[in-house]
């Protein structure tokens, strides 16, 4: 076989690893979704919960997740260039990433503990609330287990811990202690489903895997490990934080009930922002096996192609949750409303975001500093313009549901920047174009759109969400399939046996 001629194949081999991976995670996080919603239901409806224990919660969750996603020292996605680098049995390099995210989980968990402040804001709050910090070490371990999964393509096993066990023992736990105790039910709940998708997590992981053999812990290898993750560390925690710092400032500003309404929309924006995660744990590895290539034109095709699945899904999903977006967000009740127009800003948000994340992926393997860099100034930018829009809003007059639509505005802002300055400096050093945008695209926008203007001027409230969001959904991607999908965008929706990752 001819050297272009292997290339090719490796190059469908890999296209067909990245869909079937993304394939799978992404009917996970349908699956999230449809789990999720009872949650939301049970927590904005019970009495004892409500708007305002919404807001303290999620309040809090914002240090937690973020505090474990620092823990993890990158090793989310580092992890997958250190295994296809190193001769070291694979156990033996995952036991030092995970020895080091556990020591560091315990003393941010112990810190929180000790000084519970920063994670209740107003100071609202019951022991059992402190006990959330808990959760820091098992969400640290959960993400370096998953992705040592998926460097073997195994991502049935993130679908099984993160869109089935979690969200249901999330939403099973407080449904029982709203009848129980609702005063820390979701402080509950929440430590409940970390826990649970940790074991969930780790059962597949020692099976794959196993136990180190032969191994010692180093200070001197830890060190080394620590020192070497810190920009992809830092770049994790901060293009994870651009999804939580609008919470954290909101929060500054407002009452708890705004930030619980505010929390409830972008739960309900999570499933367009999740599509991303749906490809990362597979497009790293088949980036950092080009990388050892050289083999920059696939890298550019795999971030143009991925980057594409991932606007034509999040634009879709984003209408048919945005154009009905009051009748979505009362279902979780009446007073959430009110938080439509952060709803519609938070998915127009994912939907700009969609370049920034493809070209971060490879950017973090090529250009770890220049990324960090724009990652540190799109944080920056959008405190900036979440706090300056938080605070005209006041000057206006209007109340606290429109700071949760400015902050949101923030946000979309941020990332919109994000897009374009990553996609600029990843193409330069690709020498190939990485724009993930069609304009086939418009064909399947604007029927769908009229689609679902004409459900929520002509429906009643029940038949817009019952009738009007399949319609769309209908109405776009049948359209999209026929008008902007060629050869290669189908095969997200061929069944196929990828090679596996040794």
């Amino acid at each position: 076989m001819t050297q272009p001629a292997a290339k090719d194949g490796q190059g469908q081999e890999d296209l067909a690893a990245i869909a079937k991976g993304g394939r799978t995670n992404l009917l996970g996080f349908f699956m999230r979704l449809a789990a999720r919603i009872p949650f939301l239901f049970i927590a904005g409806r019970a009495p004892g919960y409500g708007a305002a224990a919404l807001g303290v919660f999620a309040s809090a969750l914002v240090l937690i997740e973020l505090t474990a996603m620092l823990c993890t020292l990158g090793e989310k996605r580092g992890l997958a260039q250190r295994l296809s680098e190193s001769d070291e049995h694979p156990a033996n390099l995952i036991a030092d990433g995970s020895l080091v995210a556990l020591v560091a989980s315990c003393v941010a968990a112990l810190a929180f503990w000790l000084f519970p402040a920063p994670l209740f804001p107003g100071g609202h709050y019951t022991w059992i609330d402190r006990l959330m910090v808990l959760a820091i070490p098992p969400l640290a371990l959960t993400e370096i287990w998953l992705a040592a999964l998926a460097y073997r393509f195994d991502v049935a096993a993130t679908v099984r811990a993160r869109a089935i066990v979690e969200p249901w023992t999330i939403s099973i736990v407080a449904g029982v202690m709203a009848l129980v105790a609702p005063q820390s039910g979701l402080a509950v709940a929440y430590l409940a489903s970390v826990y649970a998708a940790a074991i969930a997590a780790f059962i597949p992981f020692l099976r794959a895997y196993g136990l180190p053999l032969n191994w010692q812990p180093s200070l001197r290898n830890m060190g080394k490990l620590t020192w070497r993750s810190l920009p992809i560390a830092t770049a994790d925690a901060i293009e994870w934080g651009t999804r939580r710092l609008d919470i954290f400032i909101l929060g500054l500003f407002a009452a708890p009930s705004a930030v619980g309404v505010y929390y409830v929309a972008q739960q309900i924006a999570s499933l367009p922002q999740k599509l991303k995660t749906s490809f990362e744990p597979i497009l790293g590895p088949v980036i950092t096996r080009n990388l050892k290539t050289r083999d920059y034109a696939a890298i550019g095709r795999q971030v143009r192609q991925v980057g594409f699945w991932i606007l034509a899904a999040q634009l879709g999903i984003a209408m048919a949750l945005g154009i009905p977006g009051e009748g979505v967000m009362g279902l979780i009740g009446p007073q959430f409303v009110g938080g439509t127009g952060a709803l519609a800003f938070l998915l127009a948000a994912e939907a700009v975001a969609a370049t920034a994340v493809v070209s971060e992926a490879a950017l973090i393997y090529v250009a770890r500093i220049r990324n960090l860099v724009v990652s540190v100034l799109t944080v920056v930018l959008q405190a900036l313009v979440t706090v300056g829009g938080i605070l005209l809003v006041q000057e206006l007059g209007y109340n606290e549901l429109f700071q949760a639509a400015a902050a949101a505005l923030g946000l979309a802002i941020a990332l919109g920047f994000a897009s374009l300055v990553k996609s600029r400096i990843l193409a330069g050093i690709l020498d190939e174009a990485v724009n993930n945008w069609r304009w086939a695209l418009v064909w399947a926008v604007v029927p769908a759109g009229l689609v679902g203007w004409a459900a929520t001027r002509f429906l009643p409230e029940w038949a817009e969400l019952a009738l009007g969001i399949p319609a769309i959904l209908a109405v776009y991607f049948g359209v999209l399939w026929r008008r902007a999908f060629g050869p290669e965008d189908r095969v997200l929706f061929q069944k196929s046996s990828a090679r596996s990752a040794a």
